[in-house]
């Protein structure tokens, strides 16, 4: 019963000047805020990486898209990173986004989104750009429409400017493992940035749990590929 989302701020000790928003799961009706959440700030932190903790409007809105509120609410969070970059020491072109399950989803939307607020804007916060510089997605959800199972869902549009982007996802998620695949073949036919990572097993909800299978990777990785992006500089 989110009302009023939040953001707070994980500093990081030695920061790098990245700085990365993170999107909890839950469906769209919770926050996984713990093991999607605090846990994965921290490890943000160890990279040198100022992590922002999302608490978006959950659970689904009545007569909206289930990300109607919750991409407003990230919006609005990179409003206010860009904003007080200088005051937080981060770069405001290294702002991006990490999410798990729906988190990966509403990241996913803020990555594709044109920028345009649905929201009366605020000066204080609203006068730069709200769409991420790269994004994180792991095990995301709803990528695919549901009436097209060979598309990606409709709000999720890639252009030749939708930022570098770093998947994982298990072979054995039920439900989403082609979401995955089909964001990645999009960012390949517009030449975008994108390294995939798909796991034999692992299922769907692993986050940065100390699981036996192979997927607990998946944050190396991902350090990795954001020195490879030069992120970590």
């Amino acid at each position: 019963n989110v009302s009023r989302p939040a953001l707070t701020v994980y500093p990081a000790e030695k920061p790098n000047g990245t700085a990365v928003i993170v999107c909890p799961g839950g469906g769209y009706n919770i926050l996984a805020y713990s093991h999607e959440g605090v846990e994965v700030c921290e490890w943000l932190n160890s990279l040198g990486i100022t992590a922002g903790l999302l608490k978006y409007r959950v659970p689904r809105r009545e007569n909206l898209e289930k990300h109607a509120a919750p991409l407003q609410d990230v919006h609005r969070a990179i409003g206010i990173l860009r904003t007080r970059a200088e005051e937080w020491a981060i770069a405001p072109d290294r702002i991006g986004i990490l999410g798990f399950s729906a988190g990966g989803h509403l990241a996913a939307m803020g990555l594709t989104s044109d920028g345009t607020r649905s929201y009366q804007p605020d000066p204080k916060f609203d006068e730069v750009s709200c769409v991420p510089d790269f994004a994180v997605l792991v095990y995301p959800a709803y990528l695919t429409d549901e009436q097209h199972p060979d598309r990606l869902s409709p709000e999720l549009v890639v252009t030749e400017k939708t930022g570098p982007t770093f998947l994982v996802v298990a072979h054995d998620d039920s439900r989403f493992v082609e979401g995955s695949a089909r964001f990645y073949l999009e960012m390949k036919r517009k030449d975008r940035p994108c390294e995939l990572h798909i796991f034999a097993k692992g299922g769907h909800g692993f986050g940065l749990k100390n699981t036996k299978e192979e997927v607990r990777q998946w944050p190396a990785l991902a350090a990795k590929w954001m020195a490879a992006m030069g992120l970590l500089e």
